[in-house]
């Protein structure tokens, strides 16, 4: 089998690389330019050597069309775009570009050349927007409230468009928070687990945060691409969410994070509210029964155990430095 993975240096497509190498896949990953990417995060699951790269510009059509011809992939898993939804209200044009017109290329790559390619896209919690404290599940409509949720909504129902329209085997994860040590500090519970072991290994620093009362459902990355994987072995194609079910708020992560290094955050956290997002969701909350009844999948890690695998990884690498 060949699976070639659209944004493979991020957090999840080097997990799901390592998955599928694991599973005796022969793996290629797109960047929008392999010969000088670091690929870090495939350096440090110590898989960058088996994996082959390939430069591709996801919204220029005549580069996806030739990255398709070349690796002759049997799954291809969409994971590129911009992934941060703060950022996404700063560079709203370069979200909705980088992850609709990104989308609709491969779709139409698939569907010219005409091969029995199944395809995966990355879809987000974010799209359902407030859903005041319900757990939403397939059948949730969306209301979304950030630029890159409003992104990932529109690569969503290109999907489904193109799966009615074209029959393609085209499928959304709808996936909700899941973190692991490769997130970068520009994610807010990186961010927080870095200043944690900072702070306790002697270094003079603060942690500064917004709103610390918004609630997520927070998993683990590694079982969330096992997800993804199951979603293309699946006869027919169709959309699903990834979750815990369990929400807690950021205040409480954080009070997670310190308390694995024997420290209460409140003494090393300040509070800003320049950090705070224009809308911001008061709750995620996923119901991935479905999941668990179709894909018998279902999660192993909560919040608490996402927190201490991320710190003991962050201490890990900090004394090898």
């Amino acid at each position: 089998m060949r699976a070639l993975i659209c944004g493979i240096s991020g957090q999840d497509g080097a997990y799901l690389a390592r998955l599928l190498l694991d599973k005796g896949y022969e793996v290629f990953g797109t960047s929008r330019d392999a010969q000088i990417g670091s690929f870090a995060n495939l350096v440090r699951l110590g898989i960058r050597d088996r994996v082959r790269l390939e430069s591709m510009a996801a919204n220029d059509f005549r580069s996806v069309l030739n990255v398709l011809r070349r690796t002759d992939p049997q799954e291809i898993y969409n994971l590129a775009g911009q992934s941060s939804v703060g950022l996404s209200f700063e560079q709203p044009v370069e979200t909705l570009e980088s992850v609709a017109v990104g989308t609709i290329n491969l779709l139409e790559a698939i569907r010219f050349l005409d091969r029995p390619i199944r395809f995966y896209n990355a879809g987000s919690s974010e799209c359902f927007g407030d859903t005041e404290g319900r757990a939403a599940n397939e059948q949730t409509p969306f209301r979304p409230r950030s630029p890159y949720a409003v992104a990932k909504a529109t690569a969503h129902w290109l999907i489904a468009n193109y799966r009615a329209a074209y029959g393609l085997h085209a499928s959304t994860g709808i996936l909700f928070n899941h973190e692991s040590p490769l997130r970068p500090e520009r994610f807010v519970t990186k961010k927080i687990v870095a200043a944690a072991v900072r702070i306790a290994g002697g270094k003079h620093s603060r942690l500064t945060l917004g709103n610390i009362h918004i609630k997520r459902d927070w998993g683990w990355a590694p079982e969330y691409v096992d997800a993804m994987w199951r979603m293309l072995q699946q006869t027919s194609a169709s959309d699903f969410v990834i979750a815990t079910g369990e929400s807690h708020t950021l205040e409480k992560f954080a009070e997670t994070a310190f308390g694995q290094v024997g420290l209460d955050w409140r003494e090393h956290t300040d509070l800003s509210e320049a950090l705070r997002r224009p809308s911001d969701l008061a709750e995620g909350l996923g119901d991935a029964s479905r999941a668990q009844e179709v894909l018998g999948w279902s999660p192993t890690y909560r919040m608490s155990d996402v927190v201490k695998a991320m710190v003991e990884a962050e201490r890990a690498e900090t004394e090898r430095l």
